[in-house]
Protein backbone atom coordinates (compact mmCIF):
# COMPACT_ATOMS: atom_id res chain seq x y z
CA UNK A 1 0.00 0.00 0.00
CA UNK A 2 1.49 3.32 -1.06
CA UNK A 3 1.69 6.02 1.62
CA UNK A 4 2.14 9.80 1.33
CA UNK A 5 2.94 11.84 4.42
CA UNK A 6 4.15 15.16 3.04
CA UNK A 7 2.15 18.05 1.61
CA UNK A 8 5.24 18.84 -0.46
CA UNK A 9 4.80 15.61 -2.41
CA UNK A 10 4.40 16.50 -6.12
CA UNK A 11 1.26 14.39 -6.49
CA UNK A 12 -0.36 16.09 -3.50
CA UNK A 13 0.60 19.49 -4.91
CA UNK A 14 -1.11 18.53 -8.18
CA UNK A 15 -4.27 17.60 -6.28
CA UNK A 16 -4.29 20.95 -4.50
CA UNK A 17 -4.23 22.61 -7.91
CA UNK A 18 -7.19 20.46 -8.97
CA UNK A 19 -9.13 21.83 -6.02
CA UNK A 20 -8.16 25.43 -6.69
CA UNK A 21 -7.83 25.86 -10.47
CA UNK A 22 -10.41 25.20 -13.19
CA UNK A 23 -7.52 25.39 -15.67
CA UNK A 24 -5.85 22.36 -14.10
CA UNK A 25 -9.09 20.39 -14.01
CA UNK A 26 -9.62 21.12 -17.70
CA UNK A 27 -6.03 20.34 -18.71
CA UNK A 28 -5.90 17.01 -16.88
CA UNK A 29 -9.53 15.98 -17.40
CA UNK A 30 -9.70 15.09 -13.72
CA UNK A 31 -11.17 16.49 -10.51
CA UNK A 32 -11.40 15.65 -6.81
CA UNK A 33 -14.39 14.15 -5.03
CA UNK A 34 -14.65 14.17 -1.25
CA UNK A 35 -16.92 11.99 0.86
CA UNK A 36 -18.34 8.47 0.87
CA UNK A 37 -21.75 9.34 -0.57
CA UNK A 38 -20.34 11.54 -3.31
CA UNK A 39 -17.76 8.95 -4.38
CA UNK A 40 -20.39 6.20 -4.33
CA UNK A 41 -22.74 8.26 -6.50
CA UNK A 42 -19.94 9.07 -8.92
CA UNK A 43 -19.15 5.39 -9.34
CA UNK A 44 -22.86 4.62 -9.80
CA UNK A 45 -22.95 7.38 -12.41
CA UNK A 46 -20.12 5.64 -14.33
CA UNK A 47 -17.37 8.09 -13.48
CA UNK A 48 -13.96 6.44 -13.58
CA UNK A 49 -12.01 6.68 -10.33
CA UNK A 50 -8.26 6.89 -10.93
CA UNK A 51 -7.01 7.09 -7.35
CA UNK A 52 -8.58 6.83 -3.92
CA UNK A 53 -6.86 8.47 -0.96
CA UNK A 54 -7.84 7.66 2.62
CA UNK A 55 -6.87 8.80 6.09
CA UNK A 56 -7.02 5.60 8.20
CA UNK A 57 -7.87 7.38 11.47
CA UNK A 58 -11.25 8.23 9.93
CA UNK A 59 -11.69 5.79 7.04
CA UNK A 60 -10.03 2.38 7.30
CA UNK A 61 -8.35 0.62 4.41
CA UNK A 62 -11.16 -1.95 4.43
CA UNK A 63 -13.82 0.76 4.22
CA UNK A 64 -11.94 2.55 1.45
CA UNK A 65 -11.67 -0.63 -0.61
CA UNK A 66 -15.42 -1.19 -0.32
CA UNK A 67 -15.96 2.05 -2.24
CA UNK A 68 -14.02 1.34 -5.41
CA UNK A 69 -12.45 -1.58 -7.21
CA UNK A 70 -9.69 -1.59 -9.82
CA UNK A 71 -8.15 1.68 -8.68
CA UNK A 72 -4.97 2.86 -6.96
CA UNK A 73 -5.20 3.30 -3.20
CA UNK A 74 -3.00 5.71 -1.25
CA UNK A 75 -2.88 6.04 2.52
CA UNK A 76 -2.35 9.62 3.67
CA UNK A 77 -1.70 11.18 7.06
CA UNK A 78 -3.61 13.90 8.91
CA UNK A 79 -1.56 16.78 7.51
CA UNK A 80 -2.09 15.71 3.90
CA UNK A 81 -5.76 14.97 4.47
CA UNK A 82 -6.39 18.39 6.02
CA UNK A 83 -4.58 20.02 3.10
CA UNK A 84 -6.85 18.31 0.57
CA UNK A 85 -10.19 18.09 2.35
CA UNK A 86 -12.69 20.78 1.51
CA UNK A 87 -15.46 20.15 4.00
CA UNK A 88 -15.74 20.78 7.71
CA UNK A 89 -17.44 17.43 8.28
CA UNK A 90 -14.89 14.95 7.08
CA UNK A 91 -15.16 11.27 6.18
CA UNK A 92 -11.50 10.57 5.59
CA UNK A 93 -11.65 9.71 1.91
CA UNK A 94 -11.08 11.50 -1.40
CA UNK A 95 -11.02 10.31 -5.00
CA UNK A 96 -9.41 11.52 -8.19
CA UNK A 97 -11.98 11.02 -10.95
CA UNK A 98 -12.05 11.52 -14.70
CA UNK A 99 -14.44 14.22 -15.87
CA UNK A 100 -17.06 13.42 -18.50
CA UNK A 101 -17.91 14.97 -21.82
CA UNK A 102 -20.73 17.50 -21.43
CA UNK A 103 -21.81 17.66 -25.07
CA UNK A 104 -25.46 17.98 -26.07
CA UNK A 105 -24.94 15.08 -28.47
CA UNK A 106 -24.15 12.80 -25.51
CA UNK A 107 -27.59 13.22 -23.93
CA UNK A 108 -29.88 10.20 -24.04
CA UNK A 109 -33.45 11.44 -23.80
CA UNK A 110 -36.72 9.58 -23.28
CA UNK A 111 -39.58 9.74 -25.79
CA UNK A 112 -41.25 12.46 -23.72
CA UNK A 113 -38.40 14.30 -22.04
CA UNK A 114 -38.56 16.87 -19.28
CA UNK A 115 -35.43 19.04 -19.21
CA UNK A 116 -34.16 21.94 -17.13
CA UNK A 117 -32.14 24.64 -18.88
CA UNK A 118 -30.33 27.23 -16.74
CA UNK A 119 -28.69 30.18 -18.46
CA UNK A 120 -25.40 31.44 -17.03
CA UNK A 121 -25.82 30.43 -13.38
CA UNK A 122 -22.79 31.69 -11.45
CA UNK A 123 -23.15 30.73 -7.79
CA UNK A 124 -22.06 27.15 -7.02
CA UNK A 125 -24.76 26.95 -4.35
CA UNK A 126 -27.48 27.71 -6.90
CA UNK A 127 -26.09 25.20 -9.38
CA UNK A 128 -25.92 22.57 -6.67
CA UNK A 129 -29.51 23.28 -5.64
CA UNK A 130 -30.68 23.05 -9.27
CA UNK A 131 -28.98 19.66 -9.62
CA UNK A 132 -30.55 18.41 -6.39
CA UNK A 133 -34.00 19.44 -7.59
CA UNK A 134 -33.39 17.81 -10.99
CA UNK A 135 -32.40 14.58 -9.25
CA UNK A 136 -35.45 14.69 -6.98
CA UNK A 137 -37.71 15.06 -10.02
CA UNK A 138 -35.75 12.49 -12.07
CA UNK A 139 -35.43 14.87 -15.02
CA UNK A 140 -34.07 13.64 -18.32
CA UNK A 141 -31.28 16.21 -18.32
CA UNK A 142 -29.95 19.51 -17.04
CA UNK A 143 -28.45 21.82 -19.66
CA UNK A 144 -26.31 24.80 -18.64
CA UNK A 145 -26.30 27.60 -21.21
CA UNK A 146 -23.26 29.87 -21.37
CA UNK A 147 -21.75 28.42 -18.17
CA UNK A 148 -19.92 30.83 -15.89
CA UNK A 149 -18.56 28.15 -13.56
CA UNK A 150 -16.63 24.94 -14.08
CA UNK A 151 -19.10 22.19 -13.15
CA UNK A 152 -16.33 20.19 -11.47
CA UNK A 153 -15.63 23.05 -9.07
CA UNK A 154 -15.42 21.49 -5.58
CA UNK A 155 -18.09 23.90 -4.33
CA UNK A 156 -20.53 22.56 -6.93
CA UNK A 157 -19.64 18.95 -6.13
CA UNK A 158 -20.23 19.72 -2.46
CA UNK A 159 -23.43 21.79 -2.81
CA UNK A 160 -25.01 19.23 -5.13
CA UNK A 161 -24.38 16.49 -2.50
CA UNK A 162 -23.39 14.19 -5.33
CA UNK A 163 -26.26 15.06 -7.69
CA UNK A 164 -23.66 16.30 -10.16
CA UNK A 165 -23.17 12.58 -10.79
CA UNK A 166 -26.81 11.45 -10.82
CA UNK A 167 -28.04 13.80 -13.57
CA UNK A 168 -27.35 13.85 -17.28
CA UNK A 169 -25.69 17.23 -17.82
CA UNK A 170 -24.65 19.15 -20.91
CA UNK A 171 -23.24 22.63 -21.47
CA UNK A 172 -23.41 24.75 -24.62
CA UNK A 173 -24.15 28.23 -25.90
CA UNK A 174 -27.69 29.56 -26.02
CA UNK A 175 -27.93 29.47 -29.82
CA UNK A 176 -26.76 25.85 -29.95
CA UNK A 177 -29.20 24.77 -27.24
CA UNK A 178 -32.18 26.45 -28.91
CA UNK A 179 -31.29 24.69 -32.16
CA UNK A 180 -30.98 21.38 -30.29
CA UNK A 181 -34.40 21.76 -28.66
CA UNK A 182 -36.06 22.67 -31.94
CA UNK A 183 -34.40 19.77 -33.74
CA UNK A 184 -35.73 17.39 -31.07
CA UNK A 185 -39.22 18.98 -31.22
CA UNK A 186 -39.03 19.94 -27.55
CA UNK A 187 -41.23 22.85 -26.47
CA UNK A 188 -39.38 25.29 -24.25
CA UNK A 189 -40.92 27.62 -21.73
CA UNK A 190 -38.87 30.58 -20.55
CA UNK A 191 -39.35 32.01 -17.07
CA UNK A 192 -39.29 35.78 -17.54
CA UNK A 193 -41.22 38.90 -16.59
CA UNK A 194 -41.66 40.13 -20.15
CA UNK A 195 -44.65 39.12 -22.32
CA UNK A 196 -45.42 36.18 -20.07
CA UNK A 197 -48.41 34.12 -19.04
CA UNK A 198 -48.91 32.26 -15.78
CA UNK A 199 -46.91 29.02 -15.71
CA UNK A 200 -49.79 26.82 -14.52
CA UNK A 201 -51.86 27.56 -17.65
CA UNK A 202 -49.34 25.80 -19.91
CA UNK A 203 -49.26 22.16 -21.02
CA UNK A 204 -46.04 20.51 -19.85
CA UNK A 205 -47.16 16.95 -20.64
CA UNK A 206 -45.44 16.95 -24.05
CA UNK A 207 -41.63 17.08 -24.58
CA UNK A 208 -40.68 20.09 -22.49
CA UNK A 209 -37.71 22.19 -21.45
CA UNK A 210 -38.10 24.69 -18.62
CA UNK A 211 -35.67 27.57 -18.98
CA UNK A 212 -34.54 29.80 -16.09
CA UNK A 213 -32.07 32.66 -15.87
CA UNK A 214 -30.29 34.40 -13.04
CA UNK A 215 -32.18 36.41 -10.45
CA UNK A 216 -30.08 39.47 -11.21
CA UNK A 217 -30.38 39.66 -15.00
CA UNK A 218 -32.95 37.07 -16.05
CA UNK A 219 -32.89 35.41 -19.46
CA UNK A 220 -31.31 36.97 -22.51
CA UNK A 221 -33.46 38.29 -25.32
CA UNK A 222 -32.55 35.35 -27.55
CA UNK A 223 -34.35 32.97 -25.22
CA UNK A 224 -37.37 35.23 -24.82
CA UNK A 225 -37.76 35.65 -28.57
CA UNK A 226 -37.43 31.95 -29.39
CA UNK A 227 -39.59 30.51 -26.58
CA UNK A 228 -42.60 28.35 -27.24
CA UNK A 229 -44.12 30.51 -24.51
CA UNK A 230 -42.73 32.88 -21.92
CA UNK A 231 -44.06 32.05 -18.46
CA UNK A 232 -44.17 33.74 -15.10
CA UNK A 233 -44.72 32.64 -11.51
CA UNK A 234 -47.27 35.13 -10.10
CA UNK A 235 -46.09 36.74 -6.86
CA UNK A 236 -48.10 38.68 -4.32
CA UNK A 237 -45.38 40.44 -2.34
CA UNK A 238 -43.21 43.44 -3.00
CA UNK A 239 -40.48 41.74 -5.05
CA UNK A 240 -40.79 40.43 -8.59
CA UNK A 241 -38.24 37.60 -8.55
CA UNK A 242 -37.07 34.71 -6.41
CA UNK A 243 -34.00 32.51 -6.13
CA UNK A 244 -33.43 30.62 -9.39
CA UNK A 245 -33.41 27.20 -7.72
CA UNK A 246 -36.73 27.92 -5.99
CA UNK A 247 -38.33 29.13 -9.22
CA UNK A 248 -37.02 26.09 -11.09
CA UNK A 249 -38.42 23.74 -8.44
CA UNK A 250 -41.89 25.30 -8.72
CA UNK A 251 -41.91 24.90 -12.50
CA UNK A 252 -40.46 21.39 -12.47
CA UNK A 253 -42.92 20.00 -9.98
CA UNK A 254 -45.86 21.59 -11.77
CA UNK A 255 -44.71 19.72 -14.86
CA UNK A 256 -44.39 16.53 -12.82
CA UNK A 257 -47.88 17.07 -11.38
CA UNK A 258 -49.32 17.43 -14.88
CA UNK A 259 -47.58 14.23 -15.90
CA UNK A 260 -49.13 12.33 -13.03
CA UNK A 261 -46.06 11.84 -10.88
Amino acid sequence: MKQITSIQNPFIKSLVLLQEKAKNRKQTGTFLIEGVREISLAIKGHYKIQTLLFYPEICSETEAKKLALHTDFIEINKEVYQKLSYRETTEGVLAVAQSKSLQLSDLKLSENPLILVAEAPEKPGNIGALLRTADAANLDAVIIANPKSDLYNPNIVRSSVGCLFTNQIATAGTTEIIAFLKEKNINFYCATLQNSTSYHTQNFTEPTALVVGTEATGLTQEWRDAATQNIIIPMQGEIDSMNVSVAAAILIFEAKRQRGF
